[in-house]
């Protein structure tokens, strides 16, 4: 207890003493005070600065559209179908006989003569060498008969010349004559039996060509048949152990659509009528499509009639077989002559910025100033840009005068 009242005691200021040079010691330590305060002040100034400046801009949005929108009508008729492929084919061998080599996968895309797989050929490789070897011997043959021809033509030239001086009877020159002539039969002949010959060579190399099969046009393989080992064969076997083709190609640039439309409203549709499609598998995706042909045939248990559909855009989401809905349009008279050329933005969007339009678009959440040419009046809340903005860019909406090129922003709200 006595301790601790002595230590109380010390930590009294004793008032009765005073500091050499007190006066100018608690003025340093105010002005060091007051320096202390506005470094402080600065620092958080200057850490409020930072963090407003990179703090993103909210802004409002819109999307440019094409200044086309709208020169088509709503669908007077909607109908499904499916998309079709005009030019597919299974391709199979034309001969019998068993696969040593299958060189496609489905999805591979081929061309026109691709080698896609083999049969084995040891047979027929065999037999067209024996075909080479026999058409060989026919054209020796022929050249054997060439020489005794010429042999006994000059043969009988001799004797008629030893008729003409008495020295042979006039039976031995004709006797030679008419062996050259029967040489010159047998020289017809063999020269036929050379050409029969070659004959069965080239049956033998379209034979030994056919264990080859190849692609028949440009296409991709969208089934894989048959497997090394199997038997191919262009005839179908009623057993299930021989494959008749060795898998699908299809002609990607040969897609339509086919779609049932209802008897009652086929006067609806005319030939290149335009047309919308809308896959099942990407229903937020148009497509701009035209009407090819109306088939002249209805289906009586379905009260429908086909309809073949083109599209005129060709993409690779686009496969056969894939759901589709089509809207059949019609189209509006144009109100000039000459559609105007640019994209549809709002007249908000458009300021000026050193005494030129520009626009903010949204790329990557930052801001980014566009020069742009805007028609001088618009069509009520939008105007009409020529060229800096691209239909389905994003504008924003009465940017701040305080929004810099690169500025951080974050979209609020967005106008349709």
């Amino acid at each position: 207890m006595n301790s601790n009242k002595e230590l109380l005691r010390q930590l009294k200021i004793d008032r009765s003493q005073k500091e050499p040079h007190g006066g100018g010691s608690a003025g340093m330590r105010s002005a060091l005070v007051v320096v202390a305060v506005l470094v402080l002040v600065l620092a958080a100034a200057g850490g409020a600065w930072v963090f407003l400046a990179h703090r993103p801009v909210e802004v409002r949005t819109a999307t440019a559209v094409s200044s086309s929108a709208g020169t088509e009508a709503g669908a007077v008729l909607q109908a499904t179908g499916y998309v079709t492929a005009r030019r597919q084919a299974t391709v199979s061998a034309q001969i019998t006989g068993t696969l040593v080599e299958v060189l496609i996968e489905e999805g591979d895309r081929v061309k026109k003569g691709q080698v896609l797989a083999r049969l084995e050929d040891n047979a027929l490789r065999a037999s067209l060498e024996s075909a080479r070897a026999n058409a060989a011997a026919a054209h020796a043959n022929v050249a054997q008969t060439q020489a005794q021809l010429d042999q006994s033509l000059r043969d009988a030239d001799r004797q008629e010349a030893l008729v003409g001086r008495g020295l042979v009877s006039r039976q031995l020159a004709e006797q030679s004559r008419t062996q050259a002539h029967t040489l010159r039969a047998q020289l017809n002949t063999v020269r036929r039996q050379a050409d029969a010959a070659e004959a069965q060579v080239a049956v033998g190399q379209v034979n030994l060509d056919y264990t080859v099969i190849r692609a028949p046009f440009d296409g991709v393989i969208t089934d894989k048949a048959a497997q090394v080992g199997e038997i191919v064969s262009p005839l179908s076997a009623g057993g299930g152990f021989t494959r008749t083709g060795v898998g699908t190609i299809v002609d990607m640039d040969s897609l339509e659509i086919d779609v049932d439309v209802n008897e009652a409203y086929i006067g609806r549709v005319q030939p290149d009528m335009p047309a919308e499609a809308v896959l099942d598998a990407y229903p937020d995706w148009r497509i701009p499509a035209h009407v090819i042909a109306i088939v002249p045939a209805a289906d009586r248990g379905k009260a429908t009639v086909k309809v073949r559909v083109a599209l005129e855009n060709k993409d690779a989401r686009i496969v056969p077989d894939m759901g589709v809905r089509v809207s059949f349009l019609e189209r509006r008279a144009p109100a000039q002559s000459s559609a105007p050329i640019g994209v549809l933005v709002p007249t908000a969007a458009i300021v000026s910025r050193d005494g030129h339009e520009v626009v903010y678009t949204v790329a990557d959440g930052k801001a980014v100033r566009r020069q742009v040419t805007a028609a001088k009046q618009g069509a009520g809340d939008l105007r009409l840009v020529a060229d800096g903005v691209a239909a389905g860019d994003t504008v924003i909406v009465s940017p701040p005068d305080a929004l810099a090129d690169g500025a951080a922003v974050r979209v609020a709200t967005q106008t349709p």
